[in-house]
C-alpha cells in the first residue's frame, strides 16, 4: 500500500546513514527504506532508537537490549522485529540459539535469573502495561538493575511496540541476509566459515 522509496529519492542525511549501514552490513535494511517515505520521523526513530541501543551498562548489555526486543517483538507478533534483532541478538550475545529460544518461548531459553526477570517485565510493559507497578519494577534491583536501567526496559519495550506496529502498517519482510547473520562462524578474513 504504501511506496517505498529508492535511495535517490530520499534526503542526503537519510541516504548517508543508510550506506554507512549498508557498508557494515553488506544491505540494506528492509525497514530503513520503509520508514524513510517521512524523513523527518525517520530521523526521529533511528536518533531514539540508537540512544537506546547503542549504550551498555554493567547491568544491561547490547545482548540484553537486542533480547527484550525479540521478545516483545515475538509477542507482538512482528516478523520483522523477531528475525532482525534476532539476528543482532545472535551476534552481541555470541550465543547462536539464544534469538530462536527467545522468540519461540523465552520462559525456557538459556537465560539467566537476571535476564529472565527482565525480559518478564519487558514483554509485561510490551504486551499489558496497565499491570506494571512500582513493585514490579523495583523488582529488578534485586537483579543488579539500576533506576536509568529500568527505565531503559520500559523504554526499549515502548519504542519496540511502536516499532513492531510501524513495520506491520508498512507490511515490510525481512532481508534475507538476516535469517543467517550469527548462525555460522566467521573466520579471521570476515568471511563465513
Amino acid at each position: 500500500m504504501f511506496d517505498v522509496p529508492s535511495l535517490d529519492e530520499i534526503p542526503e542525511d537519510l541516504r548517508d546513514r543508510i550506506k554507512e549501514v549498508a557498508e557494515k552490513s553488506g544491505f540494506v535494511p528492509n525497514i530503513f527504506l520503509s520508514l524513510a517515505r517521512r524523513p523527518a520521523e525517520w530521523r526521529a526513530f533511528f536518533a531514539y532508537h540508537d540512544a537506546l541501543m547503542d549504550k551498555e551498562t554493567p547491568a544491561l548489555s547490547k545482548g540484553d537490549r537486542e533480547l527484550i526486543v525479540v521478545a516483545t517483538s515475538a509477542e507482538n507478533h512482528c516478523l520483522y522485529c523477531v528475525v532482525a534483532h534476532g539476528a543482532i541478538a545472535r551476534i552481541r550475545t555470541r550465543n547462536p540459539r539464544i534469538a530462536d529460544q527467545v522468540a519461540t518461548d523465552w520462559r525456557r531459553a538459556e537465560l539467566d535469573d537476571r535476564q529472565r526477570a527482565i525480559l518478564e517485565v519487558a514483554v509485561r510493559i510490551a504486551v499489558e502495561p496497565w499491570t506494571i507497578t512500582d513493585e514490579i519494577l523495583r523488582s529488578l534491583h534485586a537483579h543488579g538493575l539500576t533506576d536509568d536501567d529500568v527505565w531503559d526496559v520500559g523504554s526499549i519495550s515502548a519504542f519496540f511496540a511502536m516499532s513492531n506496529r510501524l513495520a506491520q502498517l508498512t507490511t515490510t519482510l525481512p532481508n534475507d541476509e538476516f535469517y543467517l547473520m550469527g548462525r555460522i562462524p566467521r573466520t579471521p578474513d570476515g568471511a563465513s566459515s
